[in-house]
């Protein structure tokens, strides 16, 4: 495939040699055309060197293959990244003042633009109006990620990190011409890995969660276009680039991160493993074992059940009407009152949640494990979805339902 890969001057220009280098990786023959002030950010010398071919924003340079409408003509896809305030404006008028700019009014194939810029200037009405206007012309257009900024100030405005792009600029070319990514506004709260609940400063309570499920789900929603902030307890595995995190141990910690991160959030979804209970008291010194004393009582006390409280907490500031999805998740063991099923339709109609996760889980099932399989359950009385596979394919489906939901369910009372 020719792609055209139009770079903005923008200092998220360093980022977009990683999306270069994923194209080339690819397989695809790709043609980068920098604006003169991208330059300024990163040198043509970088360009060439990444993508095999030569450099140029002039369109004097080579005027005997007429590229100011030859590249257009032959792209299969354009991109543009970053997508700068100035480039969307330029792009959404017609301005043609160098060499990108003529291959945008040129280019018969797809177009994606992936903006970056500072929050305000995202925000700003002529900007939105830019992007409307290229959006009914039928060019795709990312919604920024939001973060850190440059300097000291953060919000909507990151450019969506590069796998994201890629992703939607495969999408784009797979005959989905008017693509738009399932989740590209939203934002999304994850919970992941399991919480630890102290006994004394070197012993805890905790479970066998590796957060490899809700890291999975976290890039999966940010494949998505959602906005993604993740709310780890413990994990063996790293989380994923192009997220926020925010860092807690214990089941209240997790309660309060939860609290506040749904107050903004389109849709929340629990996957971390919670301690079901604490211990009541927790030592300030390490307990002893000594022959001399008889053996600790460890008393415990219930933990607050958060995904719960999310819901009631939901329902009541929607007041019938919220717009925001839950989800839940189950991990299950069946016993001589009942089996894995049965538990998980009683907990998602306790819960009140939009939809739930259920997976059977034992000691060599699950936790830790690079693959899961889970069924899907829906409080609206819609069949039961299974999904199978690596946790990325689980977390793909489930991301999917979630996209599903959103844009096709009315709301929920």
């Amino acid at each position: 495939m020719r792609i055209v890969l139009g770079v903005g001057g923008g200092i998220a220009a360093y980022k977009v040699a990683s999306l270069l280098r994923l194209f080339t990786e690819a397989g695809h023959h790709v043609t980068v055309i920098p604006t003169e002030a991208a330059t300024r950010f990163v040198g043509t010398a970088t360009w060439e060197a990444l993508s095999g071919n030569p450099v140029s924003n002039s369109v004097f340079d080579d005027v005997h293959q007429v590229n100011h409408v030859r590249l257009g003509h032959e792209a299969d896809l354009v991109v543009i990244a970053p997508a700068t305030a100035d480039l969307l404006a330029k792009a959404a008028t017609g301005q043609a003042g160098d060499l990108l700019t003529n291959t945008l009014l040129m280019a018969h194939g797809p177009v994606l633009f992936a903006p970056a810029m500072h929050t305000e200037m995202w925000q700003h009405a002529a900007t939105r109006a830019n992007v409307e206007t290229l959006r009914g012309r039928g060019a795709a257009v990312l919604e920024p990620a939001t973060g850190r900024l440059t300097g000291a100030d953060s919000g909507p405005g990151r450019l969506p990190e590069p796998e994201v792009i890629f992703d939607a600029a495969m999408a784009l070319v797979q005959g989905q011409s008017d693509y738009q990514l399932p989740l590209a506004g939203k934002t999304v709260t994850i919970s992941a890995g399991g919480t630890r609940e102290p006994l004394d400063p070197v012993r805890f309570l905790g479970n066998r969660s590796s957060g490899k499920q809700g890291v999975a789900l976290a890039v999966a929603a940010r494949n998505a276009g959602a906005t993604v902030r993740l709310l780890a307890a413990h994990m063996e595995v790293p989380p994923p680039a192009g997220v926020e995190v925010v860092q807690v141990e214990t089941a209240l910690q997790l309660r309060e991160a939860a609290m506040a991160a749904a107050a903004d959030s389109d849709v929340v979804i629990m996957s971390a493993a919670v301690a079901d209970f604490r211990p009541a008291e927790v030592s300030n010194t390490k307990i002893k074992k000594r022959d001399d004393t008889a053996d600790p009582v460890i008393t415990l006390v219930r933990n607050p059940d958060i995904l719960q409280e999310l819901v009631e907490r939901r329902n009541i500031a929607g007041a019938g009407e919220g717009q925001q999805l839950i989800v839940g998740f189950a991990a299950e063991t069946g016993d001589s009152q009942g089996d894995v099923r049965a538990y998980a339709e009683a907990k998602l109609q306790r819960k009140g949640c939009d939809l739930l996760v259920v997976n059977h889980v034992g000691t060599d099932k699950v936790f830790g494990q690079d693959t899961n399989s889970v069924v899907i359950l829906s409080r609206s009385g819609s069949e039961p979805q299974e999904a199978a596979g690596t946790k990325t394919e689980v977390s793909a489906a489930i991301i999917s339902r979630i996209g599903f939901e959103l844009n096709h369910v009315s709301p929920r009372a």
